[in-house]
């Protein structure tokens, strides 16, 4: 218990300044990173569709110019990343400014390879609230410098758990980084400043 809130007080006081509940006051850098947050059949679920709305508010808004979506692709029935793309196309995202990553299983993998596979330096994270402290801190242990924009809209079921079960997982990313690990898949680089892989199958 002591290591778990350690951990989570670092963590929190070292990411809390540069997240922002305000699209205003968000800094404006090249690409926003959105964390996938599960499907129902072929629409983003509540979570996923906040978070997917905040960061084209972001796009459209002029303070990124490109939106990098990370999720879970690996299984057939569970395809987050065509729903997701599609979504921000039919909200009027122009298709070359989205890159897609495939291999988002989880909030380190997210941010080792927009560091590694997709050559990011500098990104807002969009996420609820409770995710943000871990995802801002694993980008800049990683070497992307990360602001943080909540993607928080009223109530949501189960938030209170998931908000619990982040304490835990802030412990785990802080080992993660101690140990340096590797992703499950790395891949050919899709670099943010060149050509978008969003037509990939």
């Amino acid at each position: 218990m002591a290591i778990i809130w350690v951990t989570n007080s670092n963590v929190t006081a070292k990411t809390e300044k540069v997240i922002f509940t305000a699209l205003k006051d968000v800094p404006k850098t090249k690409v926003a990173i959105i964390f996938g947050a599960g499907i129902n059949g072929d629409q983003p679920s509540r979570y996923l569709r906040d978070r997917l709305d905040a960061g084209i508010s972001l796009y459209k808004n002029n303070k990124v110019d490109k939106i990098l979506l990370s999720g879970d692709n690996g299984r057939d029935e569970h395809d987050e990343l065509t729903v997701m793309k599609l979504y921000c196309q039919k909200k009027g995202v122009d298709t070359t400014k989205i890159y897609i990553d495939y291999a988002g299983f989880d909030s380190y993998s997210t941010m080792y390879r927009a560091k590694h596979i997709f050559k990011v330096d500098t990104a807002i994270l969009v996420t609820q609230k409770y995710h943000l402290n871990r995802c801002v801190y694993l980008g800049d242990k990683l070497g992307v410098k990360s602001f943080g924009y909540s993607a928080n809209k009223g109530v949501y079921p189960g938030y209170k758990y998931y908000a619990s079960r982040e304490k835990l997982s802030v412990t785990k990313a802080v080992l993660d980084i101690i140990r340096n690990r590797k992703p499950k898949y790395l891949g050919e680089t899709v670099d943010i400043n060149g050509q978008s892989n969003y037509t990939k199958e």
